[in-house]
């Protein structure tokens, strides 16, 4: 049952694994072992793999169906962040998707993303302005990638970048298994004067192929609470926070781990504690009005109008 849960998924957690098989983590852990010795699949903090891990990725359809709890909390936690009138970047992934259909509620917003997943959530939403990346599709995980999408986020600048991936670590930081993802994802980071990043549990401590964020440029991460079982989990939270990096966890299926009001008064944040801040946000009004779904290249081309050029000088501003 474990094998074929792997072999359908790509990549399942222990979590999701003892609840399918009805027992307890520590029995499925020991079951992953064994098979990872017969060499039928590789064991990844937190969950397990098909072999080749490091450079395998799972397609939409199978990361849809893992962690969905603590991702459902992640994105609920991490909607908190976000104010009216803001302008950030949301990248391609299913907990970044999930963040979407929050954002869809909070008036005034402009979201610039590469997801076709994120633009579709936020379709419908009337005082939402989404702005899409150039780019070729990349059909597994819905996103636009390449020189096109690279090429359309240059000059732009927003309040903040919220990205998910494949493997988070302290010394490393976010990775992801695809090269072109990867690259993609570092010009998000270098349009948001801060970084959040959204990973569950089974992701601590993951290492993957290509970096798309390294440590010293991640100012928040929101992420799940780990099984209490989970040392590794824990410490690679605390390498994490004393780099500077500020931690929000969130409780799966029962809403935020702890009720700390955040900082503009919402609720369902756990900070852990911090060397010191390390960067700064601004926020600014942000323009309302009917959807719209436009190319981020449209954003820097001339002959624009004067809301166009608004916008434009707005976002850098930020």
């Amino acid at each position: 049952m474990i094998l074929e849960m792997v072999r359908a998924n790509g990549a399942v957690s222990l979590r999701e694994l003892a609840r399918v098989v009805q027992t307890s983590e520590v029995t499925v852990r020991r079951d992953v072992r064994a098979l990872e010795a017969e060499g039928l699949l590789d064991r990844r903090h937190g969950g397990a793999v098909l072999p080749g891990g490091f450079t395998r990725e799972s397609g939409i359809p199978q990361k849809s169906h893992l962690a969905t709890a603590e991702k459902t909390a992640i994105a609920d936690l991490a909607a908190g962040l976000v104010e009216e009138g803001e302008a950030i970047v949301v990248g391609a992934g299913t907990t970044t998707q999930e963040l979407a259909r929050r954002l869809a509620r909070i008036p005034g917003l402009t979201v610039v993303t590469n997801s076709l997943l994120v633009a579709q959530a936020l379709a419908h939403a009337n005082r939402v302005e989404v702005v899409m990346t150039g780019g070729t599709l990349r059909g597994s995980n819905y996103a636009l990638v390449g020189s096109g999408a690279e090429q359309s986020l240059q000059g732009l600048r927003v309040s903040r970048a919220f990205l998910s991936g494949s493997g988070l670590t302290a010394e490393r930081g976010l990775s992801t298994s695809n090269m072109l993802s990867a690259s993609v994802d570092r010009a998000l980071v270098q349009a948001a004067a801060e970084v959040v990043v959204l990973a569950d549990h089974t992701k601590l401590g993951s290492d993957t192929m290509f970096q798309t964020v390294p440590t010293d440029l991640i100012t928040r991460l929101v992420t799940d609470e780990p099984p209490g079982h989970d040392d590794r989990a824990a410490a690679e939270l605390q390498a994490l926070a004393d780099q500077g990096v500020q931690i929000a966890v969130a409780g799966a299926g029962s809403g935020p781990a702890a009720a700390e009001p955040l900082p503009h008064g919402r609720q369902g944040r756990r900070d852990m504690p911090l060397p010191g801040q390390r960067r700064t946000h601004g926020s600014g009004p942000g323009a309302g009005g009917p959807q719209q779904l436009r190319s981020a290249a449209s954003l820097t081309e001339p002959g624009q109008g004067p809301g166009d050029r608004a916008r434009v000088a707005d976002l850098r501003r930020r």
